[in-house]
């Protein structure tokens, strides 16, 4: 009787430990949300934290000397797509995270319209303080930024890139065009040797001002979709 009791013991004990048991009682609870994601690569977090200590130490910035925070990123930094918008507004300077007022509200919704979130994008912006007032980055500080932005996508190495409003597009795609007449549009933009996939809208901010124009984002983001389905 004994001897069946011990062979039971060391079969339990050996399946156990092929479950790895230790997860299975372990008295702490699991904090899934300090979990890093298994997919992204400990280089790439690396490297996105090195840029981001760069970014902070920039000297002689007017945007800098005038924001509360660095708003570096949000999203997943392992996605196929990389949303660029134009800077920091009050409350992203406040929270610290990129679109995250009304424009960024909107920008939820519309990746919700093609099945998207936050959590299967990555966002950024051209510059990473606020311009003081909100106002538009001028373009000797789109050029002060722009190095980091390209070492950015470098890192990110999405697959497609959705650059909103005029600011981000005339930094990406080295042009003074009108957005209208770039918009809903498939360009092929090479960053450090690769090329990216590339689509220019209207920002979300400007969508709240003028929401008549909110069927051409529709349109683009269609595009974005269908894209999706084919890389």
């Amino acid at each position: 009787m004994s001897k069946n009791i011990n062979n039971k013991l060391n079969k339990l004990i050996k399946y156990y430990s092929l479950i790895n048991y230790n997860l299975i009682f372990n008295n702490k609870s699991i904090n899934r949300y300090n979990q890093k994601q298994p997919n992204i690569k400990k280089e790439k977090v690396k490297n996105l934290q090195k840029l981001r200590e760069q970014i902070s130490e920039i000297k002689n910035c007017k945007l800098k000397e005038n924001a509360s925070n660095l708003v570096f990123s949000d999203g997943n930094p392992d996605s196929k797509i990389m949303i660029i918008g134009e800077g920091p507004g009050a409350n992203e300077d406040k929270e610290g995270f990129p679109f995250v007022g009304r424009a960024g509200q909107l920008l939820d919704k519309m990746l919700h319209a093609i099945n998207l979130s936050r959590k299967n994008v990555y966002i950024t912006n051209v510059v990473n303080y606020r311009p003081p007032e909100n106002r538009k980055p001028t373009d000797k500080e789109v050029q002060k930024y722009l190095p980091y932005l390209k070492k950015h996508i470098e890192i990110i190495s999405p697959k497609i890139v959705l650059l909103l409003g005029s600011t981000a597009m005339n930094a990406i795609m080295q042009n003074t065009e009108v957005i209208s007449k770039m918009r809903g549009k498939w360009f092929e933009v090479h960053i450090s040797n690769f090329k990216i996939y590339t689509i220019v809208s209207f920002h979300p901010a400007y969508l709240l001002r003028q929401p008549d124009q909110k069927k051409f984002s529709w349109i683009d983001l269609k595009m974005i979709r269908e894209k999706l389905k084919k890389i």
